[in-house]
């Protein structure tokens, strides 16, 4: 029997669901291994029977929490997608400053019509067995997702840092040409496309496991950077990871 997948969204910009579409255009032969059930983007049909849930998008209200332990209850396998499900995205930003007042700069005299806390990942709320990082994720690392599951393993990250990719496509470093890059801290397996665009990486795939932070915001600072860029820089897809570095969890 094919698997029954289902794809849920929570806080976020729908993008990685898109790049989904995208991929199982690209690669149709999947639709023949595997059922979808519930998908939001691209069909109007649900079913509340399966197996195997992909969540994109983070957790920023306590009532997401309950639908978010439904799924976990429903699906034998879960698997993050994206930075927003994976580490707290763009969304987490606001966990920074008083959250009264982002309510109120964003909802103005409207701010107790809408009900939020606090952004967290998926992870926070319950068990992830898996993630697909990135902003929007990888076509090809979804692919290969799906196959590791129809294979009966979890899909394989990289831990290592994106400088590795860089130097295999032979990309001189973003230092070395006057700009910035997050690559010594962030998860490769994006084939380096940012640096390879022109563009230093802002770690959209999160953290490598033991991040030396104070070296690279050392060396932020000798490209004259002040702190407050440092930490704008760190916080764009960081946020969560880095507070809970320093020990500070979102209430």
């Amino acid at each position: 029997m094919k698997p029954k997948v289902a794809f849920f969204e929570f806080t976020s910009c729908e993008g990685c669901q898109l790049t989904v579409l995208d991929t199982l255009q690209r690669h149709p032969e999947l639709l023949e291994v595997i059922e979808i059930v519930q998908f939001r983007e691209a069909m109007t049909e649900r079913s509340d029977d399966y197996q195997i849930a992909f969540i994109e998008g983070s957790c920023t209200r306590p009532s997401d929490e309950e639908k978010i332990r439904e799924i976990r209850t429903q699906a034998q396998i879960v698997i993050a997608v994206g930075a927003c499900a994976h580490l707290g995205g763009i969304n987490a930003i606001r966990n920074r400053m008083p959250l009264d007042d982002v309510r109120e700069y964003v909802y103005g005299d409207k701010k107790d019509w809408f009900e939020t806390y606090p952004a967290r990942p998926l992870s926070a709320v319950i068990k992830v067995d898996a993630v697909i990082p990135g902003c929007p994720i990888d076509r090809d690392e979804f692919a290969m997702a799906v196959t590791h599951l129809l294979q009966g393993r979890m899909p394989a990250i990289p831990d290592y840092p994106l400088c590795i990719e860089c130097k295999l496509t032979e990309n001189v470093c973003m230092f070395l040409r006057g700009q910035t890059c997050l690559g010594p801290i962030t998860r490769a397996g994006c084939d380096a496309i940012c640096p390879s665009c022109g563009q230093g990486c802002e770690g959209c795939r999160g953290l490598v496991p033991s991040p030396n932070l104070g070296s690279i915001k050392e060396a932020l600072r000798e490209r004259g950077m002040t702190e407050e860029q440092i930490d704008a820089r760190l916080s764009l897809f960081l946020t969560y990871q880095t507070m809970q570095m320093d020990g500070v969890t979102p209430a």
